[in-house]
């Protein structure tokens, strides 16, 4: 159109000339002056630039058409006119519009941002100017943007709304019609598999099920493309080297609303791995190289050893700074044998190092404390392997989102990267003062600070004040990380506490205490570390009810001269720990494992002699590429007691240092702390049982077999086991940005709790009728089991949890709990 255009300027042009008196042929002329007329957004320099024509110049016709060509060649304008007289040459233009605004409208199954993407590959943007001639292929560039998502009936219709000042609104109106539906998938000239086989792997689908509520059978071109190559993988991974989709038919049918897609193919035969060549420079590894390599002599040829032998050798040798290797296997294909030689060329490139590593995204976290966690150091060579392990070991730190690493060339050297790490932070801890609920808590007033990266610093600090309906605490911590640049941590802790175990569900009693612990940790490797610690604490225990079990206790410790009067105890204690991680994340893992044993004792002389020991594992199995489905397995053992004696009696374990189960952090389905033993009084008539002077239990005057059993409340046990498997899978309607702060998950619960030291056989003296209201508590096979749902927000308040959960094994006295959640408020 644009030289349709041009030959009419140039008809104007003769007219023109024939108009002022000139001969029909047209005579040249000197220019002595240039007049261009109609400019407003375009500068006068910049449209004499782009005529060739100047002051001085004789110009005949053929020069005259050459300098109107030219104009319309700079893509300013989209009318031009030209007139002489008296030697000045007036040139008259008509700039094209200037696009304003570009709007949509109709547009539904198409966002916006995708649509302007398409345009921008046109150069159709706000700001540019207008080429009128381009609109009728940018609606059928849109349109086939629509048949590609399988909308075969959508219209585009692109209207300029003029504005002032020479610009306009450039609007597309789609009319987007009804998606095409796959109405059946075919496969021609396969024998090997079945059309049944080969159609369940693909994306594209001609049937869903009805329960399957995100199953669709929409037809996409680049789905289809991308199935082809499924076929192609798994046939080449089966041996058949030659396999190939020779030709593939998208038939609509007459109403356009349905497809039917033929894919034809040749399978061809299996074939053997006749010998395997490593050439090219092999840098003297030549062995090594060889006695890895996964692909034997003999084997069936399988197409996903070869790319994974080939991304092998290249993260290999990324390991020695070569960044870019190219590893390619070039096949000799014996048609007549049904081998093949496979020839591996190795081509390592320069080695690379590592000029300078940077970092975006951390707008809390200091470099310094993101440079502390790398293993790629600035000045040597680039590491692939260290790469990694530098974004693992920041993605533990729990300060991040997101963690990505990219290497870029320095320009104008082809041996120098710079190493450009990105990040996205997520809260790490909050300053709050608010107010809360939750089904095990109550309501809950908090205020006070915790920080996992205080300041971007990467040092733990905090320091809150707490109070639910069973418990007041305040607390003050610090710990930094790398107390030395090895990575040696050391904190510690002043802490205060008041428990009401009534109020928790648990059999009654008040615990105050107070103390301050000391603590470091050691690293061993990059996923060992050993911790250790010293502390102090006192201990004030009230009001405890007289049950059977903390009479075994209390008879132990008990003032004799005041029976009655509080406990209080003064403990120094020491701890210690290993821990090991290989996970990818701090904050909701999809892969790698955690194991955790960690063990704390008084010191001997303390007022209390005991021992608590903890094993904790989890261990993330991803199951899709993607991570978007997890299965997750974990456990926890735990075993406590007393050593030593007291007034010739052993030590025991005081009953408020109990393992618990039950609620969102164990046993999902059962009501917090409710799983395990339960408290018993023994009452004759209306006297309850009280403490026996000489220490050995109680006693009740009269007949033993008019002794009552009552059941109480939970009171927990010195040993636990737990395990969970869990199903974590994509969270529906979510949008993406969200996935590494949300978490939904299926899961199955079970374990115990139960008391090691109880003497169930003791209480055989009681009357039948009595002793059958007792269970064994000493009995680890009392399991409970339950399954269910849970959905995890790491929200800006703090995690949120809530929990659907149903029983699968229960005992009677047991209580139960369907919907758990907790949840707090900020302001």
């Amino acid at each position: 159109m644009r030289f349709n255009k041009i030959f009419a300027s140039m008809l104007f042009v003769g007219a023109s000339f024939s108009g002022n008196g000139w001969a029909e042929s047209f005579q040249p002329f000197e220019v002595t002056d240039i007049q261009v007329e109609g400019l407003q957004r375009v500068a006068l320099g910049a449209a004499l630039l782009s005529l060739p024509v100047k002051v001085g110049d004789t110009v005949d016709e053929v020069k005259l058409q050459q300098a109107i060509k030219s104009l319309y060649g700079s893509t300013n304008f989209e009318n031009i006119s030209v007139s002489h007289e008296d030697g000045i040459l007036y040139v008259t233009v008509k700039e094209r519009p200037t696009i304003s605004i570009i709007s949509f409208d109709g547009n539904k199954d198409i966002k916006d941002e995708q649509l302007q993407e398409s345009l921008d590959g046109s150069g159709v943007k706000a700001g540019e100017s207008l080429d009128r001639t381009m609109l009728s292929g940018i609606e059928k560039g849109l349109q086939d943007f629509y048949y590609g998502v399988g909308k075969y009936g959508a219209k585009v219709e692109a209207q300029i709304i003029n504005l002032p000042r020479n610009r306009v609104e450039l609007k597309f109106k789609f009319t987007e019609g009804l998606a095409a539906e796959i109405r059946q998938i075919n496969v021609v000239g396969n024998t090997v598999f079945s059309d049944s086989e080969l159609i369940s792997m693909l994306e594209l689908k001609d049937y869903v099920a009805w329960w399957d509520l995100f199953g669709e059978r929409r037809y996409q071109k680049q789905k289809l493309q991308a199935d082809l190559e499924t076929i192609k993988t798994y046939y080449h991974n089966q041996g058949y080297i030659r396999f190939e989709v020779t030709s593939t038919q998208v038939a609509m049918t007459p109403d356009r609303k349905g497809l039917y897609i033929t894919i034809n193919v040749n399978e061809g035969e299996k074939y053997k791995v006749k010998e395997v060549n490593l050439i090219g420079d092999l840098m003297g590894r030549e062995e090594l190289m060889r006695s890895i390599l996964p692909i034997k002599a003999g084997n069936m040829y399988n197409g996903a050893d070869v790319t994974f032998t080939e991304e092998m050798y290249s993260k290999y040798l990324g390991r020695f700074g070569y960044a870019y290797p190219e590893v390619k296997t070039y096949p000799e294909i014996d048609d007549e044998t049904k081998e093949v030689v496979l020839n591996i060329n190795v081509k390592p490139g320069k080695r690379v190092y590592v000029r300078s590593i940077n970092f975006t995204g951390n707008t809390v976290t200091k470099d310094e404390v993101m440079r502390r966690e790398l293993r790629q150091m600035e000045g040597a060579w680039l590491n692939s392997a260290q790469i990694e392990q530098s974004k693992l070991r920041l993605n533990r730190l729990g300060y991040f989102e997101t963690v990505d690493a990219e290497t870029i060339q320095v320009p104008g050297s082809d041996d120098l990267v710079d190493v450009a790490v990105t990040v996205k932070e997520q809260p790490s801890g909050s300053f709050n003062a608010g107010v809360g609920y939750g089904t095990e808590s109550g309501v809950s007033l908090q205020f006070g600070v915790e920080q996992n990266n205080f300041l971007g610093t990467g040092n733990q600090a905090g320091f809150s004040v707490n109070t639910n309906k069973y418990s007041k605490s305040a607390n003050l911590s610090y710990t930094d990380p790398y107390f030395t640049k090895d990575g040696v941590s050391l904190g510690g802790s002043v802490y205060w506490n008041e428990f009401d175990a009534n109020e928790a569900n648990l059999e009654r009693y008040k615990n105050k205490s107070y103390g301050v612990a000391l603590n470091s940790g050691f690293p061993i490797n990059e996923y060992n570390r050993l911790n250790g610690g010293i502390g102090y604490r006192h201990n004030t225990i009230s009001e405890i009810s007289a049950y059977e079990q903390a009479l075994r206790f209390y008879n132990v410790y008990r003032e004799t001269d005041d029976p009655n009067s509080d406990l209080s105890f003064d403990n120094f204690e020491l701890n210690a720990g290993w821990y090991r991680s290989t996970l990818n994340r701090g904050t909701f893992p999809t892969d790698g494992s955690s194991q955790r044993l960690s063990g704390k004792m008084t010191v001997p002389g303390s007022d209390l002699q005991y021992f608590k020991t903890d094993f904790d594992t989890n261990f993330y199995f991803p199951l899709t590429p993607q991570h978007g489905f997890v299965l997750l397995a974990r456990a926890r053992l735990g075993y406590s007691n007393g050593y030593g004696q007291f007034n010739d009696n052993d030590q025991i374990l005081p009953f408020w240092e109990n393992y618990y189960s039950g609620g969102s952090s164990s046993l999902r389905g059962f009501k917090s702390n409710s799983v395990g033993p339960r408290s018993f009084y023994l009452y004759r008539g209306s006297e309850q049982c009280a403490p026996d002077v000489s220490g050995d239990g109680c006693s009740l005057p009269g007949d033993p077999n008019t002794i009552q059993v009552s059941s109480g409340r939970s009171i927990g046990g010195n040993a636990i086991a737990t395990a969970s498997f869990e199903m974590i899978v994509p969270t529906p309607f979510l949008d993406e940005a969200y996935t590494n702060s949300v978490r939904t998950s299926f899961f199955v619960d079970a374990g115990n709790v139960w008391d090691t030291e109880f003497d169930y056989d003791s209480y055989r003296t009681l009357p039948a009728d009595q002793f059958s209201k007792l269970e064994d508590y000493s009995d680890p096979e009392r399991l409970r089991a339950s399954w269910g749902m849970s959905v995890q927000w790491l929200s800006p308040m703090g995690p949120m949890v809530f929990s659907l959960a149903w029983p699968l094994k229960e005992y009677e006295d047991d209580e139960t709990e369907i919907f758990s959640f907790n949840i707090g408020k900020t302001f």
